[in-house]
């Protein structure tokens, strides 16, 4: 009967009273990737009396947000960015629409997001390493840095590529640190020279949109070049050799190159060569160089046999600078040489004596003969040998005489090989006489059988004789001529008589006679040589003849006599002298001039030396004049210029004559000879440029500067070359000339009349005009001059429009991707093209681009930027905002605006990569069977289409426990999903082939490999916790299994942080239903820790009692049904039929009392309406409960402090004052009551437990009393505010169905 009576009273209050709307919130969060358009979060408000609000946000970081005004939802407005600012200030604002705003000031938290990459520092990386730098060295570091907080600041460091392959293990870089360092050794020659270093930075991962975990990384090349050192010995490219070279080879000649090379092929040291010794000094070298051995001496091969005719050369080569060693580096190899033999030898004759036989080389033997000796004798004391030193077939020889008496003689042998004797014997004994021959003489000769090499031996053969002649000249009279002043000693010619006895022969003595021919001439006494004694006395013009006589005396002084005539020879000793030193002449231009120059030479006259011919010296005017030979007449050649003339010169022509005789040598004097050119106007004026002139001039500008015409007088004068232009035709009044000088002549200024403005659009768009040029002569000359009117650039360009690009990413294209072609219509345009700005589309959504991949040339090619790699991954498309501009455009907008769309193709470069949404699994051993899942891996492919299709592979097993760490089978596997899930990663649990071992307590840690299509693998780690039943927690819930699988998340969440341990869930089942009004619920979970240690009953029991947690999430427990924590779990058994009838009894009788109540409440309806406020607010001020933070309570509203408390049970109501509501009821009948406060979930030892409070009855009062009417609530609040105070807030609730009043 109570329970209908407080409901009336709740709603009777309700229409007495209205408060202002409360906002229960002070600090948001919010992260800061939450796309623009999103709910941010909610305004928590409401109204105590249920009116509708109207909500709204001010202040001065509201600008990122937006709010609907009717439901309190709070969308982005602008992107947050928590590193520019991470706490926000707003002011909420709500209004019931009966009081003025409430306003309440909520900081936003703007959380991070993983929405920077790491970004390298102080590039590039370019190092220059040694070769032989230490293993371990450090080589540079690689640093970068990363914006965002927590573990996504942390960058990790990693080599993803090595180019060349081969390179891969010669470097590593420290996770953490970005060192890198050299694990093997370098060699430029061996290895590669150059390397690439790909390095990737990643940071921590971290939430990113609608995933949980997403890792930037960002990639830079690092250069290494190989520094070559020189720390090889040079290489011999072609020792040892065998060489080969034939005897007598020209000195110079080269036999061979020796080849060396510096291993150090970055180092390429010049290498020098030398002969480090040999087998034969002197007769090679090598150029120090090249290499180059040659020869240095002729060498013969027969001189070599002692060594077999082979030479051996020891060959050093050096480099040319130290080595690492701080030495020169060097090598040393052989080289042999062959002498090979050439038939370089004739047969010689040789003259042996001794008893050891020593031979001469002899060419002339002597011997003795008595005239008419019998044939077939040899000549006495000849000791004649033929050698031919060369080998074989080379050294074969023939033998033959030769000479005047080869017909008397014989020699034998006639043939020889190598060498032997020869001698001379006689064959005609009758030719062997004295009388006829004194001396008799051959030759042998001795010839190469094999080769043109001969050899003579001249044999005397002596007869004795006797003396009986006399000296004899062969002619009475010789003749002989000489030059006049010839040298001394000059030979005149040469006489000898003869004698035929043999004692006089070579004998005789010469003398001239008569004796005063001694000053002039002499002979030689022994070979009758006549040469000249004084030369100088010799003077054709004195003497022109000498006859002198020559006389031969033997040894008996008998003498023979000869005349000679010695005739005296003119020479050319005169030079021609000039009548003038200077001949002068005045000529006009265009005249004949005629001069005549003479000279004259005292040599004998009509002849060749004294013969005078004449001739002009060259120089710059020599071929326009001519003088005759003979008579030395000099005129003009052809038509005198003086306008072809030098004007530096002023017409005057300097030229010299030259006289010459015609003796030997030719003697010759000159004379100069000036010609002064006389200037006459005939000449007319010459445009310097070739016609028509043309030029170009804007529309609407008077009086400007058309062009200029420029003409030349050839006429030398200033008189004569004046120059005045005009224009005689074509000009319409439009333009007008003026002359001036300049340098190359006279020019004549065209311009625009200033009173006339040229007009593109009208109809003279050119014009043709008649230019004169005239001088004072008035000689003229005219030209056509062409002015073309030129119109404005005044158009913009045109950008072309839907221009599509495709481009592969990670590609660097050596040629551009594609050109972007403007249009102008304007007739002189220069285009060129600039990038404005760039977006890219990333995940779906169009923003800033990350990287600037691409670049627009300013003649439109679009080229990738070499410094960044492009990545598909990280956006699929670009919009480049460029321009077109007209560099030439003189009016108006010079520029348009265009995109170029550039698509990203995909290709499979990315692994998998492990999404960890959970740090390790719990698994019940008791609940493992084949097939049973006992964790879960995901994994997402940053590639698209087939190249991101994951499967997954559990490749290793380990169990890690306080007494052992093995490594298990793998009754471990993964059965992996053929589809994605909803957050677009692929997933698969980890199942069990076999039951679990009781008695494996521990952890055992699963290495699974994600692969996609193309073999890109990574792995990663499972944890899987071991527990048993013994640590299972039963949690009670008064609600549905269904509600409490609904709030699992929350729930998970709330005892999570409660516990700091990971939950995990292991049965939920409904309760047996026995005298519950409700349906209870039981959720059996484990409390487990990352060490594998996990929370028994008591410790979850003593962790949830605790004050701390029970003041932060108590609440919250208990608005999810949470009720309290069982030892033991009852499972759900089918309800007796006997439990049904007791419910059946139960609620008849609740009909009866409910009747009952009804009635009396209708009754005592008006009785004591009122009670004081005031004191019923002294009264609960007294009150004080175990666990309940103090602070008044009001009765008859749920203003109160402590989480579970009803105002109606708070109080002790004595029976002066009671109405009835509290008598010994039921605990069904106390929660019936306790349900008026849909806000509170008390347990039944609360409700018993709580001290009633006595509520004083006051008087009631005059109805026509004229005091003003208190509302009690009012007061009782207002005392309440009062003794609150500003420094203790307290939790409340709010009932808008119940009212003081009601009371």
């Amino acid at each position: 009967m109570g329970r209908p009576l407080l409901l009336l009273f709740a709603f009777l209050a309700s229409s007495y009273c209205n408060s202002i709307p409360v906002i229960n919130m002070a600090v948001v969060n919010v992260r800061e990737d939450r796309p623009v358009g999103n709910p941010a979060f909610k305004i928590e408000a409401f109204d105590p009396d249920g009116d509708p609000l109207t909500y709204g946000i001010a202040g001065t970081d509201s600008s990122h947000f937006n709010v609907d005004k009717d439901t309190g939802e709070v969308r982005i407005k602008s992107m947050l960015d928590r590193e520019t600012k991470d706490l926000l200030l707003i002011e909420v604002v709500v209004n019931d629409g009966v009081y003025a705003d409430v306003i309440k000031s909520v900081y936003v938290a703007v959380l991070d997001a993983n929405d920077n990459a790491p970004v390298f520092q102080k590039l590039p990386y370019n190092e220059e390493v040694p070769e032989n730098e230490p293993v371990g060295s450090t080589l540079f570091r690689a640093n970068a840095t990363d914006n965002d907080f927590g573990t996504a600041s942390i960058v990790s460091y990693k080599i993803d590529d090595v180019t060349p392959n081969d390179g891969a293990s010669l470097f590593s870089i420290s996770l953490t640190a970005g060192i890198v360092i050299l694990q093997g050794p370098l060699s430029f020659t061996d290895k590669s020279p150059f390397y690439q270093i790909r390095i990737i930075a990643s940071d921590g991962g971290g939430p990113l949109n609608d995933q949980e975990n997403v890792v930037q990384s960002s990639s830079v090349i690092a250069f290494i070049t190989v520094k070559d050192m020189p720390n090889l010995d040079p290489q011999f490219l072609n020792l040892p050799n065998l060489a080969a070279v034939d005897e007598n080879s020209a000195v110079g000649t080269t036999i061979f190159t020796v080849r060396a090379r510096d291993p150090d092929t970055g180092v390429n040291d010049q290498i020098h060569y030398s002969i480090e010794s040999t087998d034969a000094p002197d007769l090679f070298q090598i150029n120090d160089e090249t290499g180059e051995i040659s020869i240095i001496t002729l060498f013969d091969r027969e001189e070599l046999l002692d060594k077999n005719a082979v030479v051996m050369l020891q060959i050093k080569g050096s480099e040319t600078n130290l080595n690492v060693d701080g030495v020169i580096a060097s090598t040393i190899g052989e080289l042999h040489i062959s002498i090979g033999d050439v038939n370089d030898n004739g047969p010689e004759f040789y003259e042996c004596e001794g008893d050891i036989e020593t031979c001469t080389q002899k060419n002339s033997f002597i011997g003795k003969v008595d005239e008419n000796s019998s044939a077939g004798l040899s000549v006495n004391e000849l000791n004649i040998r033929v050698k031919d030193p060369d080998q074989g077939l080379n050294s074969r020889f023939n033998l033959r005489l030769e000479g005047p008496d080869k017909d008397v003689f014989a020699v034998s042998p006639s043939t020889g090989v190598g060498e032997g004797s020869v001698q001379v014997i006689i064959k005609d004994s009758s030719a062997v006489d004295y009388e006829k021959k004194t001396v008799m003489s051959v030759q042998i000769i001795a010839e190469d059988v094999s080769a043109d090499f001969t050899s003579m031996a001249s044999v005397t053969i002596n007869i004795n004789d006797i003396n009986d002649n006399f000296p004899k000249f062969e002619d009475d009279v010789y003749e002989f001529s000489i030059d006049e002043h010839c040298d001394d000693g000059t030979v005149v010619g040469i006489i000898t008589a003869t004698d035929e006895d043999a004692l006089d022969h070579g004998r005789l003595a010469y003398k001239l006679m008569p004796e005063n021919m001694g000053e002039y001439f002499d002979v030689h006494p022994d070979n009758g040589t006549i040469v000249v004694k004084n030369g100088q006395r010799l003077d054709r013009e004195g003497t022109n003849s000498y006859s002198p006589t020559l006389q031969a005396i033997d040894s008996d002084g008998q003498i023979g006599t000869t005349v000679l005539m010695i005739n005296i020879l003119d020479i050319n000793d005169q030079t021609p002298v000039m009548n003038r030193e200077l001949y002068e002449a005045y000529v006009q231009e265009n005249h004949k001039l005629e001069l005549k120059v003479q000279a004259t030479d005292g040599d004998n006259p009509k002849k060749p030396n004294s013969m005078i011919q004449y001739r002009i010296d060259k120089s710059p005017f020599s071929s326009n004049f001519t003088i005759d030979q003979a008579s030395g007449v000099l005129q003009n050649n052809g038509r005198l210029d003086r306008e072809a003339m030098d004007p530096a010169l002023d017409g005057v022509i300097k030229l010299m004559v030259i006289a010459s005789d015609m003796g030997t040598p030719s003697l010759s004097s000159t004379a100069n000879v000036t010609i002064n050119i006389g200037d006459e106007n005939d000449n007319s004026p010459q445009y310097l440029d070739p016609a028509p002139y043309e030029f170009k001039v804007k529309e609407s500008e008077g009086g400007i500067f058309v062009g200029s015409v420029r003409a030349h007088d050839g006429d030398q004068s200033d008189f004569n070359n004046r120059i005045f232009f005009s224009i005689t035709d074509g000009s319409f009044g439009s333009f007008i000339l003026f002359s001036e000088a300049i340098s190359e002549g006279y020019r004549g200024n065209i311009t625009v009349d200033p009173a006339v403005e040229l007009d593109y659009e009208s109809d003279r768009k050119m014009y043709d005009l008649t230019v004169e040029a005239s001088d004072l002569g008035q000689q003229k000359v005219k030209t056509t001059v062409k002015v073309i009117v030129v119109d404005v650039n005044d158009t913009p360009p045109e950008f072309p429009s839907d221009m599509t690009l495709s481009v592969k990413e990670n590609c660097t294209l050596s040629m551009p991707l594609g050109t972007i072609n403007g249009k102008d219509v304007d007739t002189e345009h220069l285009l060129e093209y600039e990038l404005e700005s760039t977006e890219c589309q990333c995940n779906g959504v169009r923003g800033p681009c990350p990287e600037e991949w691409f670049k627009v040339e300013s003649n439109g090619d679009v080229i990738t930027n070499t410094v960044y790699d492009i990545d598909y991954e990280k956006c699929d498309k670009m919009f480049m905002h460029a321009k077109v501009v007209d560099v030439l455009t003189e009016k108006r907008r010079d520029s348009t605006e265009g995109v170029v769309t550039i698509n990203i193709v995909d290709i499979n470069d990315n692994a998998p990569e492990f999404v960890i949404l959970q740090d390790f699994y719990v698994v019940v051993i008791e609940k493992v069977e084949v097939g049973t899942s006992v964790g879960r891996v995901y994994a997402i492919d940053r590639d698209t289409g087939e190249n991101r299709k994951t499967k997954f592979e559990v490749t290793k097993v380990d169990f890690v426990s306080s007494e052992e760490n093995s490594t298990e089978s793998l009754f471990l596997y993964a059965d992996s999903a053929s589809q994605e899930d909803a957050e677009e990663r692929f997933t698969a649990h980890i199942r069990s082939r076999k039951a679990m071992e009781n008695n494996k307590r521990g952890k055992f840690m699963v290495q699974v490999k994600a692969s996609n299509p193309d073999g890109l693998s990574s792995t990663s780690v499972v944890e899987l916790l071991t527990v048993d039943s013994s640590y299972r927690v039963s949690l009670r819930f008064s609600a549905s299994v269904s509600e409490v699988n609904e709030n699992l998340p929350q729930i998970r969440a709330i005892l999570i942080s409660a516990t700091k341990a990971t939950v995990e869930f292991f049965n939920v089942f409904s309760e047996t239903v026995t005298q519950r009004a409700e349906e209870m619920t039981i959720l059996e979970a484990y409390f487990v820790f990352p060490n594998g240690t996990a929370l028994d009953y008591d410790a979850v029991t003593s962790v949830l009692n605790s004050e701390e947690v029970y003041k932060e999430h108590g609440y919250q427990l208990t608005q999810l049904g949470f009720t309290g924590i069982s030892t033991t779990v009852t499972e759900f058994t089918d309800v007796k039929t006997e439990v049904f009838i007791m419910i059946g009894l139960m609620a008849a009788l609740a009909i009866v009392l409910v009747a009952t109540t009804t009635s009396l409440v209708c009754i005592r309806r008006n009785y004591k309406r009122k009670l004081k406020a005031a004191k019923a607010m002294n009264s609960a001020a007294t009150v004080v409960i175990e666990n309940q933070k103090t602070g008044p309570v009001v009765p008859g509203t749920n203003k109160y402090t402590k989480e579970g408390a009803n105002p109606v049970l708070n109080m002790n109501i004595d029976t002066a004052t009671d109405l009835g509501f509290d008598e010994d009821g039921s605990s069904a009948d106390r929660e019936s009551l306790n349900s008026l406060d849909y806000s509170i979930d008390m347990t039944m030892a609360e409700k018993d437990t709580m001290p009633m409070m006595v509520i004083q009855e006051e008087e009631e009062e005059d109805e026509t009393s004229e005091s003003p009417y208190i509302e009690p609530l009012g007061a009782a609040l207002a005392q309440r505010e009062k003794r609150r105070g500003a420094d203790s807030p307290s939790l409340t609730f709010a009932n808008p169905s119940i009212d003081t009043t009601d009371l």
